[in-house]
């Protein structure tokens, strides 16, 4: 298995782009099932783009939807490239769940005062 290097632009922008689009997604769910009217509207709206916008990356950085495309891939498809991505969604569950968590102690907290 070959080492993963954040510092490689093609594996921050991965982890960035799929950051982005995930947290889009996130977003896009929590506004769509909270919000009412026009807000409703704009989270349908960010969680379309963020599927969209993860997708569209995962198809140009792999060497089947660059061959599609008539590109350069700019990451072959292969377990480094998988591992990166799967890396980059554990790393936002963990981080989500422990703003989750601070926030609730958060929110507990003033509740209680």
């Amino acid at each position: 298995m070959s080492s993963i290097n954040a510092m490689d632009l093609n594996t921050f922008l991965t982890i960035f782009v799929m950051t982005f689009a995930v947290f889009l997604l996130i977003a896009g769910i929590f506004t769509a099932y909270f919000g009412s009217g026009k807000s409703r509207k704009i989270g349908g709206g960010l969680l379309v783009f963020g599927v969209i916008l993860g997708g569209v990356w995962i198809l140009i950085s792999t060497k089947f939807g660059s061959d599609m495309l008539g590109m350069d891939p700019m990451i072959s498809l292969e377990p480094a490239f998988m591992t990166v991505i799967l890396q980059t969604i554990v790393v936002i569950l963990a981080a989500a769940i422990g703003a989750g968590a601070a926030i609730g102690m958060f929110l507990a907290a003033i509740m209680k005062a």
